[in-house]
Order: structure tokens, then sequence, then C-alpha cells
């Protein structure tokens, strides 16, 4: 093993990958390597760097001299900026190789709290150096609504007296000083957190953080780093993305690198985002199997004895150091690193922020000794870069199992001249009740508010992830327990929430791909897979793992996927009774599949219900890749062939909306039946028509009308053509789309705009909008029809058509969650 243990400190030389899928529309990988990462030459253009008080009055956003707009990709390779030691000065702890990273968590009244993260070079048991943070907020005139900067003036009351151009004095709060806290030390870095607290006014507010006397490595990294915040009655500008790096093997020059963080900067110049909310695989550690430590373990042909691999101290080790060393890699490579620290996150993790897969293949080969390391040493770095939380005090290692499991031991040796700091939950985790199965720790759900009248929820889909579950029926518990907890608090306080955003890692309304799940675990395929395991017969159609087909545990992960189908039902069935007991509209995002496209479900047309009176329409928003590579046009087309309208139960249908209604630029991706799936790399803008902006309805909205009367021109249309105002008309020429109308009407809905790249070979990331807008919710209970008791109906392939049958009796409460299936293998 020891001949490899180096060997992810990526070498120029450029030999063909034998791990890449050999199918060429597997997303996840491409079928050799075309290049490795390769070091570049620092950014030649630089900005003078400044204190807190220095401030420019400029624009909203300012400049920091990256020169993002001309998209030139540079990535940091490992080995650049790892943060080891390089022979130099001693350590002094004031070396910052990672951060600053900004992250949101909750508000609370009218407090708005925070975290930020940096990583310094050097460390262990104790610290030499505890930096600072200071913050302030940069005030605007009475007399405008836009925060602003503003030129170094004097002080009065203890508060800088700022210069604008001369004119008119700005009042601005800043010396608040935020001692960091250490959430883990060892000599190779120190992990240091800063909470912050803000008050929330009633315009937005613009801050300003700086981390004084550090270093930071890169010289066009600005000392001060800015973020708003809105309004006390207004709702977070939102944005979403997911698949945040490329797999395996992908060209990363011919895919012009991270270039969509540029599009992503430029809007948020123009209309700051308050929140960017992380789907799942902000990183991507899957080269651990390939050239890091993990290579000679894969490369064991024999899946028994792969299985039978112990996971020691020093390959535990070594794999520490990779994850380690990606994740400074990639958190500080432009422009996404410049997002980091200017928007405050929210994420969630999926398989690839652990490796390929991980949870989805046979329970056998989950719980082998590798498996259940990596699984802890990747949770470990989550939490730190992600979440900005303090670790483990040790991860699993076959040297000493009791590192899992219900009675903890730490493992000294892992404790050697390191510091790891307290476990401290912020309220805004629902943290599951059991470890989970492969990863022996507690899942961390997140609920948290998004501004004046709009919800968020995060479920951690992968922690407790089998073949056969997604989550523990109790941990759903958990979640709908605080759901119904903090919805009826704020109906109490006579505000309500009236969006609820549910974050995925995986879509839930999307194609069933059943039939080839069907091919797939075919037993005909077993003398194949027997060929290949002996004599290599099918190369990349097998997986390295447990020798099943390549793409069967992308299936398997999914919602739709046979193994998780009752689980999703009761799922969406229990989100619909919290819809109709709150009056809330639920929207869900999802990423994963590295296409663009928006599912919904919504009530049976026979049952003549508006969507704006229609609790279970719920638009499931699917924005993927902002970096990885899509899928081939063939398979984006294939799947919009298998767009059929699909029946959840006998009041609900779903399908996918046609949102395209053109390829980006002038571009012929798809073929011309298909306006559902889109191949290119995006993200996801959501806005809310806010009650208070001053502006008349226009395309995306209307009052709600009596179902039957001419003037509802939706009614009893089915999922393949729009089925409300705010749908009618989607896609590029929709309100929605447009800067000047986005967001801008105020009957309460939320915009989407899924953001499409025109050309992969463009540096900048230009991107072409597409619109669509998800009405409020104003349920009545009792005022409409149920199937519930027309079981005839289900036997309708299709039901546009179909009348009468419709009970009176209000819809019942949605059933409890099944119990998990049992794992594969038992």
């Amino acid at each position: 093993m020891a001949a490899h243990e180096n060997d992810y400190t990526l070498p120029d030389e450029d030999p063909r990958n034998p791990y890449a899928s050999a199918s060429e529309w597997r997303h996840q990988e491409s079928s050799a390597f075309a290049r490795a990462a390769v070091a570049r030459d620092p950014h030649t253009s630089s900005s003078q760097m400044r204190d807190l008080s220095n401030f420019l009055n400029s624009t909203r956003i300012e400049s920091d001299g990256r020169g993002t707009a001309s998209g030139n990709y540079k990535p940091i390779v490992i080995g650049d900026t790892d943060g080891t030691h390089d022979g130099g000065v001693a350590d002094d702890g004031k070396d910052v190789v990672c951060g600053p990273l900004l992250n949101y968590r909750r508000m609370e009244a009218r407090t708005w709290y925070g975290s930020v993260l940096v990583v310094t070079k050097g460390g262990g048991k104790t610290q030499t150096f505890q930096p600072t943070l200071r913050l302030g907020r940069v005030e605007a005139e009475a007399a405008t609504t836009q925060p602003s900067l503003a030129e170094e003036g004097t002080t009065v009351n203890g508060a800088e007296t700022l210069e604008t151009n001369g004119t008119s004095a700005l009042q601005s709060n800043h010396g608040t000083d935020i001692a960091g806290i250490c959430l883990y030390s060892d000599p190779r870095n120190t992990f240091w957190q800063f909470p912050l607290t803000c008050d929330i006014a009633n315009t937005e507010t613009k801050w300003a953080y700086s981390i004084v006397n550090v270093r930071y490595k890169s010289t066009t990294k600005p000392k001060t780093n800015y973020f708003f915040i809105p309004a006390a009655n207004e709702s977070m500008r939102m944005m979403f993305h997911s698949c945040n790096g490329f797999s395996v093997g992908t060209d990363e020059e011919a895919w012009s690198g991270p270039a969509l963080w540029n599009d992503v900067m430029r809007n948020h110049a123009k209309a700051p985002f308050h929140v960017m909310m992380g789907g799942g695989d902000q990183i991507y550690n899957d080269g651990i199997r390939v050239k890091g430590p993990l290579r000679e373990w894969t490369d064991i042909g024999n899946p028994k004895k792969r299985r039978e691999f112990p996971f020691p101290e020093s390959l535990r080790a070594a794999c520490d150091d990779y994850y380690l060393k990606n994740y400074i890699r990639w958190y500080s490579t432009e422009p996404f690193a410049a997002a980091n620290g200017q928007i405050p996150q929210l994420n969630i993790w999926d398989d690839h922020d652990i490796i390929d897969g991980f949870g989805s293949y046979v329970n056998e080969f989950m719980k082998c000794d590798v498996f259940r390391g990596i699984g802890g040493t990747a949770h470990k770095y989550y939490m730190l870069f992600q979440h900005h939380l303090a670790p483990p005090a040790s991860t699993y290692t076959s040297d000493v199992p009791g590192t899992t499991g219900a009675d903890l031991q730490h493992d000294p040796t892992q404790l050697v001249d390191t510091y790891v700091g307290e476990q401290a939950f912020d309220t805004s985790y629902i943290i599951g009740s059991r470890p989970g199965p492969y990863v022996a720790q507690h899942s961390m759900n997140m609920f948290s508010k998004l501004g004046a009248r709009v919800a968020f929820l995060g479920i951690d889909a992968r922690t407790e992830r089998t073949r056969h579950q997604v989550n523990y029926p109790e941990t759903y518990d958990l979640i709908f327990g605080r759901l119904r907890e903090e919805l009826g608090a704020a109906a109490a306080a006579g505000q309500p929430f009236r969006h609820l955003i549910l974050l995925l890692g995986i879509p839930i309304a999307y194609p069933r791909l059943t039939w080839l799940e069907n091919v797939f675990s075919s037993p005909l395929i077993a003398p194949v897979k027997f060929l290949n395991r002996r004599f290599g017969f099918g190369g990349g159609v097998f997986n390295h793992f447990d020798g099943s087909v390549d793409l069967l545990d992308d299936l398997d992960d999914h919602y739709t996927a046979r193994t998780h189908k009752k689980e999703r039902n009761a799922l969406v069935k229990r989100f619909q009774s919290i819809c109709a007991e709150f009056s809330i509209r639920l929207t869900i995002l999802g990423g994963d599949v590295h296409l663009a496209a928006l599912g919904r479900f919504y009530s049976n047309p026979n049952l003549h219900i508006p969507i704006e009176e229609d609790h279970r329409y719920i638009v499931n928003v699917v924005s993927s890749a902002i970096v990885n590579k899509p899928p081939p046009a063939a398979i984006a087309n294939l799947l919009a062939s298998r767009n059929k309208i699909h029946h959840l139960d006998a009041d609900t249908d779903e399908t996918l909306m046609a949102l395209f209604n053109k390829d980006p630029g002038n571009s012929n991706k798809t073929r011309s039946s298909n306006n559902v799936t889109m191949p290119s790399r995006n993200y996801a803008i959501i806005t809310e028509n806010s009650p208070h902006n001053h502006a008349a309805t226009t395309n995306g909205h209307a009052e709600p009308t009596d179902a039957g009367t001419p003037q509802n021109q939706f009614d009893g249309k089915d999922g393949h053509s729009f089925l409300s105002q705010g749908e009618s008309g989607a896609g590029t020429e929709h309100k929605a789309a447009a800067f000047e109308t986005h967001g801008k009407a105020n009957d309460g809905g939320l915009d989407v705009c899924i953001r499409v790249e025109i050309d992969q070979h463009d540096k900048e990331g230009k991107t072409e909008p597409y619109g669509m807008t998800i009405p409020v919710l104003n349920y009545d209970s009792g005022k409409f029809k149920t199937n519930a008791h027309s079981h005839h109906l289900r036997h309708h392939r299709s039901r546009p058509d179909t009348a009468g049958g419709a009970s009176t009796v209000a819809p019942s409460t949605a059933p409890s969650l099944p119990v998990s299936a049992p794992e594969a293998g038992r």
C-alpha cells in the first residue's frame, strides 16, 4: 500500500485512466483522462489591499481586481496551496491557505447569524496565534435604499463618519472584533471559525468583514469582503447550485474550468444574493481511488479480498491528507473562491463529497473497513469546510474499531499533537437520533428562515442512505415535528411563512428509468460479470467497487428507483399534508443528474383545482451541474421521451414541465421535440415577488379564479400543458427570465430562473435565462373534492378526460413513512 500513498500529489505524466467508465453517456466519468491538473502562474493583475476602514464608494459589489469578467481559469492545484511546510520561514500561524468561507445559519427575531472560516498553515495541540475578525455594517444615506461603500472619514460617537466624494457624511458601526474559535488543529493546518451576529434593519444592509494580521497566499485576495442581509420585511434572494466539481477523467480545460461562477458573480454584482444553497457534490473527491491512496485497493480484482482489506492508521492518515488537500485546492479555486467569501452558504452533501456512489453499493461491500474509513474521513472535512463545525475527535480505523459505534472510543494515535474543539450544533440543525449505517455519525438536517416569508429545510439524504432506504423513519419524524413547530409558531405570531424551500441532493419528480434498472440487475448480466471478474471482459461497464454494472449505483440513488419508491411517495404525501395544514407552498430543489429540468406534482385534472389553491402543486427545480460536464444530448432526449404522466395516487399526477422553448444561444443541443431536459451546465436564481413591491402584476401572475369558470383557462389541463399563469410562456421570454422584471411583481409568488451555459468554451461563462413563476398557496380546506374513494381511476393510463367519481370527503392525513426495508444481502 505504501507504494501508492503519495501518488495523489498529481504528477505531470498523463497515463490513460484505467478506472474511467467505458460508457460514453455516464455523466460521472469520461472514458479516459485527458489531462491532469497542472500548476499555473498566479494572476498578474493585482489590487490595492485595504483595511476595513478604507472603503470604496462605487457600486453595490466592488471589483476585487481578480478580473473574473475575463473568466481566466487558473486553478490552484494540490501541492500549490495545500498548506504544508515548504521549507521557508517557521510557521507563525498567520498564513491563510484557504478562505475566508462565509456561511449562513439562521435568523431569530431581528438578528442574523452566520460564520466565517479560514484555514491557516501549521498548528498542533496549542496555537501560537489567534486571528481576529473585524465586522461592521456599511451604512447608507437615509434617502437611499441601496447600501454602498464609502471613503474613510472621521469618528463621531464611536462610529466612523465616512465621506462620499466630499458630500454628505455616512455612519458606519465599525470596529466589532471577533476572536477566532479553534475548531481543529494539527501540525498541517488550523481551522478558525468566527461566529457572526448581525442586526436586521428596515432596509437591506451591507456588511463588511476582514481578518486582521494574517497573510493570504494569493496576491489578489481582498482583505475586505462584503455580504448583504435583506430588510426585516423581505425575503432573501436565493441562488441554488449542485455538482460543483469535475469527475475523474474530465478534460477541465475543454469545459473552461468553473466558468459559470463568473456568471454567478456578475449577477451577484447586479442584485446581491443573500444565500447560496449547495445541493450536494460541492466538491468531487473521486480522485482518491485513481491518483490517491486508494489506488492499490481499487486495483484488487477479487471483490472478496477488496472487502476484507483493512483500513489501518497509515491508510487513514493518507486518506485524511488527500481530503484535506483536495478541499484546500478546490475551495481556493477562482472564481468559486470569490463567491465563498461574499455569498453566505447553506449546504447538504451527496456521494461525491465522499466518493462516487457512496451508500448505494451492496450492503456487504459498504460495510467493509475501507468504505467505513473514508466515510468518516470525508465527514470530518465536510463538517469543517462546509458547516464550520468541530469534527469528531477521531474517525474509523481498523486498528481501533471502537472509533465508531455506541461505545465510542477515541483513537489516541489520531490525537497526537492535535487539538479538536468541542462539538456543538447550532439550533438550526435537526440531528438524527442514531448513526448512519456506513458513516458512523448522525445525520445533520437543517431548518432556517430565508427572510420574512420563506422557510428552508435541508434533508441530509446521504448519511443514513443504503440501497434500500434514504433516511430512517425516526429521522423523518424528527424533521416533520420540527417543521410543524416552526411553521405553527410563525403562524401564531401573525407572520406565517408562505413558501417552504426543500433542499434535496437528488430530484424527486423525475422521469423513471425502471426499465434500465431491470436490465442492469437482470440474471442475464451474471455471466458477463463473471467474465469481467476473471478476464476483465467488459472493461468499464462494471464498477471497481462491488462489481455491479456501472451506472446502477446512480439509478439506485434516485428517489424514483424501485427500491425507494414507497419511501418517496410517503414523503411527498406527508409534505402535501404540511402544505394543506399551513397553506404554504413547497418548492423542492434537487441536483445530481447534470441536467436542467423542472418537474412538478399537481392535482388530478378531474378535481378542477386551480394551481393557486392546489396544495398538491409542488415544483421540483432540477439544476445540475454548475461545473461538471453534462451528459450527451442523446441522453437528455432519451429522458425527455420517458416524460410520461405518472400517478402518485388517485389525486396526484406528476411530470416534467416544458421550460426550454429554445436551446441556449444559437446552439442546437437537443432535438426539437425535447423542451423538458437541457444538457448544459446551469444554476438557478429564486426570488420572491414581495408584496411590498410597487409593481403591477405581469406575465406569470394572476389572482386565483373559481374553478370551472371561463377565466380559468387552465382548468382540466394535464401536465404536458401549462397549468397556471405562472407557467404560461415559460422559458426565455417569461418575466422571471429577465433581470428587469425578475422578482419585481408583488403577488408573493416565487420567480425561478435557471441560467444555462451558452458555450462551454466561453471562459466568461455567459448564460441564457429560462423562467417561470410559482404562485403562493391559498388553501381552503374542504372546498374541493378528492378521488380517494374512486379506485377505478387507478386503472386509467391517462386521466385528463376522466370526469366524475370524485368524492367530497376531505383529504385524509398523509401516511407515515414506511419502516425501512431490509438491507441488501441480509
